[in-house]
């Protein structure tokens, strides 16, 4: 299948790094979407499976301390001093292991690329499913997160003069990203997220919209645990959709986390694949230059299935029935999987769904309230 005007940015490098055996983060991840695409026939290698390069000390320094970006190199090269520790380096979130100034190095330099190649109009779209390292701060390491390749993407655009949406779709808040353009409306970020009442990173509530000029351009919507598919769907629709219109960006950076789907081990929302492929076909008629990033995703086999499918949706493949049924599956299904790409549909029962859907509707009410006056919104 020849793919036309997005691209799969991959490096065999971020196959080959790895976090340690006992992190949860797992590099592979990425490769495993793309050997699927492959399998599919949904990748034209020789015009959209696109190499790299690492970001510079210069493009790091942009965002990130040159005092943070020596601890990081001197820690990777085992020398590990009271700076790495200040760092928040050597801890069971962000451990310190070979290759790993490298690997961030070159997630941050491939989303760059990504951003300057659709804001230049090369490519309509590019996918980098190693990015989306939203929890690094500029001088600090937080949450496997060692360079934060999305919000140095979203300087970039701005600096390109661009107005930039970046929208977080993980599970977890995008404080890192926040952090960077709290006070600025150039970039609006609007972060869909496990509240941070129950989930690290403990930040991302309703009244968190930012400040100075930066009023109204950080968004923030917390969801209980246990939000299903239409609950998510409902606050997308209700609050993130009628921003986007009204922000109106040249272009978008959206990280698509498939840490939200149920059975992740590390949160508890409970979310289909089918959710991200309905958001991703609602963005696609926006019509703008988009990067698509990685992000969590601690279930192996669902992450990488999951990124299949949105490529699929990407590229045209995906009907909204389930692109391999016919094929036999990609793998062998299990209880709540039947092979193919997309998940069983799943919704809570009455029961159960009666306080998550109050809750949810108490963050939707209040996020309208508190933000769209901001941007000559209607409650209603």
């Amino acid at each position: 299948m020849t793919v036309d005007g997005i691209w799969f940015i991959h490096s065999n490098r971020f196959d080959e790094i790895a976090y340690p055996a006992e992190c949860p983060f797992r590099t592979e991840r990425a490769g495993a979407a793309l050997a699927t695409v492959r399998r599919l026939g949904l990748l034209d290698e020789t015009r959209s499976l696109i190499e790299p390069p690492p970001a510079s000390l210069e493009e790091l320094r942009r965002l990130h301390t040159p005092a943070y970006l020596e601890a990081l190199q001197r820690a990777e090269a085992g020398q590990v001093d009271e700076s790495a520790l200040w760092a928040g380096l050597g801890t069971p979130e962000t451990p310190i292991f070979p290759g790993m100034y490298e690997y961030a190095a070159l997630a941050a330099g491939a989303t760059l690329f990504a951003a300057r190649a659709v804001a230049e109009g090369r490519v309509r779209a590019a996918f980098q499913p190693s990015g989306g390292f939203h929890h690094a701060h500029a001088d600090r390491a937080a949450g496997f997160c060692y360079l934060n390749d999305v919000a140095l993407a979203c300087e970039e655009l701005a600096r390109l003069g661009k107005r930039v949406l970046f929208l977080d779709l993980d599970v977890h808040h995008c404080d890192g990203v926040q952090e960077f353009f709290y006070a600025r409306r150039d970039v609006m970020t609007i972060s869909l997220h496990q509240s941070g009442k129950t989930l690290f990173p403990y930040t991302g509530f309703e009244d968190d919209i930012g400040e100075g000029d930066g009023v109204g351009f950080s968004v923030n919507l917390p969801l209980p645990p246990q939000t299903d598919d239409a609950a998510y769907l409902r606050a997308f629709d209700k609050v993130v959709w009628p921003l986007i219109g009204a922000f109106d960006p040249d272009v978008l950076i959206v990280e698509w986390g498939m840490d939200t789907l149920a059975q992740d081990p590390l949160a508890q929302l409970q979310l289909t694949n089918n959710t991200p492929a309905a958001i991703a076909r609602r963005l696609m008629t926006l019509g703008k230059p988009t990067v698509h990033t990685g992000g969590g995703g601690y279930h192996v086999e669902n992450t990488s299935r999951g990124w299949a499918l949105l490529w699929a949706e990407w590229t045209g493949a995906d009907t909204g029935e389930d692109l391999a049924a016919g094929l036999g599956g990609v793998m062998l299904g299990t209880g709540d999987w039947l092979g193919g790409l997309r998940d069983r549909p799943h919704s809570l029962d009455g029961a159960a769904r009666a306080p998550v859907d109050a809750e949810v509707d108490a963050v939707i009410a209040h996020v309208m309230r508190v933000v769209f006056p901001h941007h000559g919104l209607s409650l209603r």
